[in-house]
């Protein structure tokens, strides 16, 4: 199992909570009881074809997509359903009890969030940590403090690993 807990170092303040960090396994059984999850993917899994093939490999999991910045273009090029939206007015109605969700059939529980720079997505966290009751899961290569859950600070290899344990778990 790929311990993805160690480094949790932050670069900014605290705050009264902070993230858990969890292993893959654990994400994989969060995501797993989840009645509506959702993946939230960013623009930096454009950089890099492994992170998009794992993001892809994800989406195949019957996790939805919210694809945004240009990531869009990676989930279509690669057949995957996935919905466009801007991160700032996604955050809006993440955050929106009454909104009926990217596909009209309701809001979702549960976000994973992927492929982000870290001191946008942390900002965005910060929303939905301070005002939402939504379960947040960060699977990028830094600890999101503001997530609900996240690995730890990871070295690229290994942060390959545990998102390949990750994918075989969900």
């Amino acid at each position: 199992m790929v311990d993805t807990t160690k480094n949790t170092l932050v670069y900014t303040t605290w705050g009264p909570k902070s993230a858990k960090p969890v292993n893959p396994i654990t994400i994989s059984k969060l995501v797993s009881k989840a009645k509506r999850p959702l993946l939230v993917a960013g623009s930096e899994l454009m950089k890099d074809e492994v992170m998009l093939e794992k993001a892809v490999a994800i989406a195949s999991k019957g996790i939805p997509v919210a694809a945004t910045g240009h990531s869009i273009k990676g989930f279509l090029d690669k057949g995957v359903e996935a919905k466009y939206n801007n991160i700032h007015s996604l955050a809006h109605f993440l955050g929106d009890k009454n909104w009926t969700g990217l596909d009209g059939k309701g809001g979702y529980d549960l976000i994973l969030f992927f492929g982000h720079k870290k001191y946008y997505l942390n900002q965005v966290l910060s929303g939905f940590k301070n005002f939402t009751d939504l379960k947040t899961i960060a699977i990028e290569r830094h600890f999101m403090q503001n997530a609900s859950f996240s690995f730890g600070n990871l070295k690229p290899d290994l942060h390959v690993e545990a998102l390949d344990e990750l994918i075989e778990n969900l």
